[in-house]
């Protein structure tokens, strides 16, 4: 008999782990704002592994939400992303452990992409040259962007019937585990039940 392996939820199975190595991060650097300038090769690896995912999720997102509409690069996934999620510039992430939070899609209010998306395009294309935006707060960022769409995602992607979506707390409860460094707003979960 062979083992069977179920598709499951690979996408928030990827950003569970980019978050776990985040974490392995915070030993070495603290979680603050007067480090956020900070840059190391662990830190380009986990911008180019969260950012590549956004751009893969993204991708399967804008499919979902807006199956004729152009998705072949970021800013058409946002004209896509925008109008099925208008939120999406002020949703925040939150390092409650730390006391931070950021809203890693901010710049889609105006017209510029995130500043974390122009690092990872500068870092990988010229790193010689901007090898120190490989920054503790572009990688951060960039996680938090990933799980803002992967909840997005499995919002869809776990309703049944398959044209709905699921109520925010319904997603969140069926991404198990949960994450352990990063969270949404905490009206997003449901409250534990203390008896």
């Amino acid at each position: 008999m062979g083992i069977h392996a179920a598709s499951g939820k690979l996408h928030w199975n990827y950003f569970l782990a980019l978050e776990r190595d985040l974490d392995v991060v915070s030993r070495y650097i603290e979680f603050c704002e007067p480090n956020f300038s900070v840059y190391s090769i662990e830190l380009a690896h986990l911008l180019f592994a969260a950012a590549s995912e956004v751009d893969i999720v993204a991708k399967l997102l804008s499919e979902r939400v807006a199956p004729a509409m152009p998705r072949g690069n970021i800013n058409e996934y946002k004209a896509v992303l925008l109008s099925a999620i208008p939120d999406l510039p002020t949703a925040e992430v939150f390092v409650s452990r730390y006391g931070l939070s950021f809203k890693p899609w901010l710049n889609w209010a105006g017209t510029d992409n995130p500043v974390w998306w122009r690092s990872y395009n500068n870092v990988k294309h010229e790193r010689d040259a901007y090898f120190q935006e490989a920054t503790l707060k572009n990688s951060l960022d960039a996680l938090g962007a990933l799980l803002l769409l992967t909840f997005h995602l499995y919002s869809r992607v776990l309703a049944v019937p398959p044209e709905v979506l699921l109520a925010p707390k319904d997603a969140n409860g069926q991404l198990d585990p949960p994450s352990a460094l990063m969270r949404l707003d905490e009206s997003l979960y449901y409250s534990p039940l203390i008896v």
